[in-house]
């Protein structure tokens, strides 16, 4: 099962919350801490983190904290998640890592490579401006893409 890291799920939390707010403005890890019930010390080590990776600025002084580095509408689901837990992986083997006993013979290698190329490519679709839109009421029809094998991204068809 793929599955993200609780670091990377409160990334994108803290990443969310930061894309609603005004864009002057910074907000304090406590502050996000507490109003999603996160452990304070860890997010402030998440936040660390994206600063590093360039997605967040650290604001110094009483009025500090935390602002995106970037407009929300070109960062994206998959910036958050390789900053904090690395390249997106569904196999052991990689392209570079050839140590594998089975890796001349095997014959589901490549296609799990494309398999993960098509899950990174799904996630650099979804801004975080996307993420910070509010959600659609109970039973509204959500747009959700569908993709053609081999082909680019179709139009986002609604899906009851």
């Amino acid at each position: 099962m793929l599955r993200l890291s609780k670091k990377a799920d409160y990334a994108l939390i803290a990443m969310r919350h930061l894309a609603g707010a005004a864009a002057d403005s910074s907000v304090s890890a406590r502050e996000i801490a507490e109003s999603y019930g996160i452990p304070a010390e860890l997010l402030a080590k998440v936040l660390q983190r994206l600063v590093r990776s360039r997605l967040l600025v650290s604001v110094q002084g009483t009025r500090g904290g935390y602002r995106l580095a970037g407009d929300a509408r070109l960062l994206t689901v998959a910036d958050v998640i390789q900053a904090i837990d690395g390249p997106v992986a569904v196999t052991a083997c990689s392209p570079d890592d050839h140590g594998c006993e089975q890796y001349d013979r095997c014959e589901i290698r490549d296609p799990l490579w494309k398999i993960k190329s098509r899950i990174v490519d799904a996630l650099a679709t979804v801004s975080l401006a996307e993420l910070a839109e509010p959600a659609p009421a109970p039973g509204t029809p959500v747009a959700v893409p569908m993709y053609v094998r081999g082909a680019a991204p179709a139009p986002p068809q609604v899906v009851e």
